[in-house]
């Protein structure tokens, strides 16, 4: 089939692999565990506090891979319930996001590689985040 165009580079190699992963996660993951406004929920700052650093480091970087998807092993030692109004929700993510996007600006990710990225973790916000009626 030599009409066929070459596969394109997954995300996975167009972010550098897993050491270029683990570097930007390594910092994104330090920026949020001190990140005062993320700290500042009891529930949040509790749960940065049941997983070592080094373990959420390393299945946030097996993420690209799962396609934005946690291990189910994992899925629920690394969520933080939040029992705050929606409103204190959308404060949060906001804040989480702005991390993200610290992160990989420092890193000078390329716009296309940030959107996949940043799509990826958008599709973690309902096991992430949830709401008390």
């Amino acid at each position: 089939m030599p009409n066929q165009p070459p596969p394109q580079p997954t995300l996975y190699d167009r972010l550098g692999g897993a050491f270029s992963i683990a570097t930007v996660v390594d910092d994104l993951i330090d920026r949020v565990m001190t990140d005062a406004r993320l700290n500042a929920n009891p529930a949040v700052d509790e749960a940065h506090h049941k997983v070592p650093p080094a373990g959420f480091k390393y299945h946030v970087t097996e993420m690209p891979l799962l396609g934005g998807r946690w291990p189910a092993e994992i899925h629920g030692a690394l969520h933080a319930r939040l029992s705050s109004t929606l409103e204190h929700h959308a404060r949060e993510w906001d804040a989480f996001m702005d991390d993200v996007q610290q992160t990989l600006d420092k890193f000078k990710v390329p716009a296309a590689e940030q959107a996949e990225v940043k799509a990826i973790v958008q599709s973690t916000y309902g096991d992430i985040v949830i709401s008390k009626s």
